[in-house]
């Protein structure tokens, strides 16, 4: 990723209209051990990035640890063009890949569905923002990830600035 932290930034830039999330990215780079970044490419060109981190899910009984998308984002020149949906689908396998069972987003709730995402709220994990509950979603990414699971779902921190 630092090779590619300009061109990163640079779509996320583009694809925000602002710096918001590029700050997101800089913060995670910074304060997490386990992320999941990738970039979808044309050419020589980053035209997309995806980028996943760690949250946890509370309940009184224990800690579930999960994986959080976002941002997602793809230069708007290539915007309706499939590269989202690759960037996602390849982004939950790289999860799977790498042993997480339980993929949360806050998002389009009529985008995600597609690639198994869910509300959240039907397996009782919820957030402790306010956020429609259509657009606060889960993915299991293995048989079973989301049994037994419930509670509040705490984004790392950085997201703060977000809420």
């Amino acid at each position: 990723m630092p090779s590619d932290a300009a061109a990163v930034y640079a779509v996320n830039t583009a694809a925000f209209n602002g710096t918001d999330e590029v700050k997101l990215i800089q913060d995670l780079h910074a304060q997490c051990d386990e992320l999941i970044s990738l970039v979808a490419v044309e050419g020589d060109t980053i035209i997309g990035h995806i980028l996943f981190s760690p949250l946890t899910i509370h309940d009184e009984a224990r800690i579930t640890p999960a994986m959080s998308l976002a941002p997602l984002a793809v230069l708007p020149a290539y915007q309706k063009m499939g590269v989202g949906s690759q960037l996602i689908s390849a982004g939950l396998e790289a999860c799977r890949a790498a042993g997480h069972s339980i993929v949360i987003v806050l998002g389009h709730p009529d985008y995600y569905p597609r690639f198994g995402f869910q509300p959240a709220s039907r397996f009782n994990i919820h957030w402790d923002h306010e956020a429609p509950d259509e657009a606060f979603m889960v993915v299991g990414l293995k048989p079973d990830a989301l049994q037994d699971v419930k509670g509040i779902a705490r984004f790392h921190p950085a997201f703060d600035q977000f809420s």
